[in-house]
């Protein structure tokens, strides 16, 4: 969980989109939108100490497909890299943060809720799934009764 060090992060988009200049406060720190073509996303990442200055990454993206995975048949279009931000001598307010246990913490909580989340939701639908495959199959059985008795009255 970033939040307990960024402040803010900026997204710069392609000028042909509207706003281009994005700005999120909050996690995930993402931005959805839709388009084709190819652009560099200009990413600058506000942290919560003034002292520690911005950082700014470049992410090429790609809106379409590659050849191969057009051949493929794949519909999605994945736009992934991975960086690692290392801060070098951070103040002490800096230090503090990357560092808290409490951040730890806060970090297994979140993800223990969204596992317990999770695990919820994957139950209700298999229920609603079970529940689903009983109404089908007395549908199922009533039209072969239909069926059944349609057979006898032409007889």
């Amino acid at each position: 969980d970033m939040s307990a060090y960024v402040k803010k992060i900026q997204f710069k988009l392609h000028e042909s989109y509207g706003n281009p200049l994005r700005v999120v406060t909050k996690p995930p720190y993402e931005i959805t939108e839709t388009g084709w073509g190819e652009f560099e996303i200009i990413i600058k990442i506000f942290f919560i100490d003034p002292n520690e200055r911005p950082v700014t990454l470049y992410h090429l993206l790609k809106l379409f497909q590659s050849d191969t995975n057009a051949m493929l048949g794949k519909k999605t279009v994945v736009s992934e890299f991975y960086d690692e931000m290392i801060f070098q001598d951070p103040t002490a307010m800096m230090q503090q943060l990357l560092t808290t246990s409490q951040l730890e913490v806060k970090t297994r909580e979140k993800l223990e809720a969204a596992k317990k989340k999770t695990s919820f939701e994957i139950a209700e639908l298999k229920e609603r799934l079970k529940a689903s495959r009983e109404t089908i199959n007395c549908l199922k059985n009533e039209i072969r009764k239909l069926e059944e008795d349609d057979q006898t009255k032409e007889i």
